[in-house]
């Protein structure tokens, strides 16, 4: 559960207790997110300040480049508290430069009421295609979609979203193994979909040991992708589905966490032991599901333990 849990873990910390809450992905953010789509984060950020769980989690694992996305709003006078209403994080490769990473801010805020702002700092922007892209705090730029969402990142990251969006390179509905997955996690608070590579590498460090139990190498090749979405009503809820190409790889995959899992709690703390009690795992068809639902005090207990540190690395 390393690399995954982790931006589900990351993902929480924005997100507050809310039984109806869902962050399903903007209308308008979907076109400007390019083909060879690494990981989608999207969330449910209006009720970030009523979880005393979510204030720990953001304080204590919160990456660097999302407290930048953050600083970078409030550069423009947008408080991610109170304007925001869905944040999205869209990770892509992009040829000769690698893993790029855009947000996508949706909220109450508006068109003119930030760009008359921006006029008063006396900032211009430039125009790219058709869009006028402004610089932000950090080495940041911005640019809006819509009349109430703004897309943001650096300059080479920005560039290439709005290169989708302007038809210059293919987009997410190109990629059939990220599009089709999307629907069935929407209704989350959190959710998130992650890209072959970056499922494949994720059942490695979640594995671990266990990975030698079985040819990995061999049982990598048909994993496709997965997702994950986290829940608020009665506790914290987490369920990732990895999709496999068939009901052998899924039905080895459960397997072999669930050998993980008990290699684990051998030497885990009573606190980790006590999570570990409530991770499940199973196959169903051609899909691995895991399922870990926890209290807030054993959640928020949790993250003080080395095995925090290990999936929130």
């Amino acid at each position: 559960m390393n690399t995954l849990l982790r931006k589900g873990l990351i993902a929480l910390s924005l997100a507050a207790p809310v039984a109806m809450s869902a962050a399903p992905l903007p209308s308008s953010v979907r076109p400007a997110i390019p083909a060879d789509v690494q990981q989608l984060i999207c969330v449910d950020y209006r009720a970030l300040k009523n979880s005393e769980t979510a204030q720990q989690l953001k304080e204590q694992v919160l990456p660097e480049n999302l407290k930048q996305f953050e600083t970078a709003l409030k550069g423009i006078g947008i408080s991610t508290e109170r304007d925001v209403d869905t944040l999205t994080f869209v990770s892509y490769r992009q040829p000769k430069q690698g893993v790029q990473i855009v947000g996508a801010a949706q909220g109450v805020f508006s068109l003119k009421t930030v760009t008359a702002k921006l006029r008063l700092k006396k900032i211009k922007p430039v125009k790219y295609h058709d869009s006028d892209i402004y610089p932000m705090s950090d080495g940041m730029e911005m640019t809006f979609l819509d009349e109430t969402t703004l897309l943001f990142g650096s300059g080479p990251a920005l560039r290439g979203a709005v290169n989708a969006r302007d038809g210059y390179v293919q987009t997410l509905d190109s990629n059939p193994d990220i599009a089709n997955m999307i629907q069935d996690v929407e209704s989350g608070a959190v959710w998130s979909i992650l890209d072959q590579k970056g499922t494949q590498n994720m059942m490695l460090s979640a594995l671990g040991d266990a990975s030698r139990l079985a040819d990995y190498d061999t049982i990598k090749k048909h994993i496709i992708g997965s997702r994950y979405t986290m829940n608020f009503t009665n506790g914290v809820n987490f369920d990732l589905d990895v999709i496999t190409s068939d009901s052998v790889t899924a039905a080895t995959l459960s397997s072999v966490v669930k050998a993980g899992v008990l290699y684990k709690k051998m030497n885990a703390s009573p606190t980790e032991k006590a999570a570990l009690e409530d991770v499940s795992a199973n196959s169903d068809g051609s899909k691995l599901q895991m399922h870990f639902k926890a209290g807030d005090k054993q959640f928020q207990s949790l993250i003080h333990t080395p095995l925090f540190a290990a999936v929130s690395r």
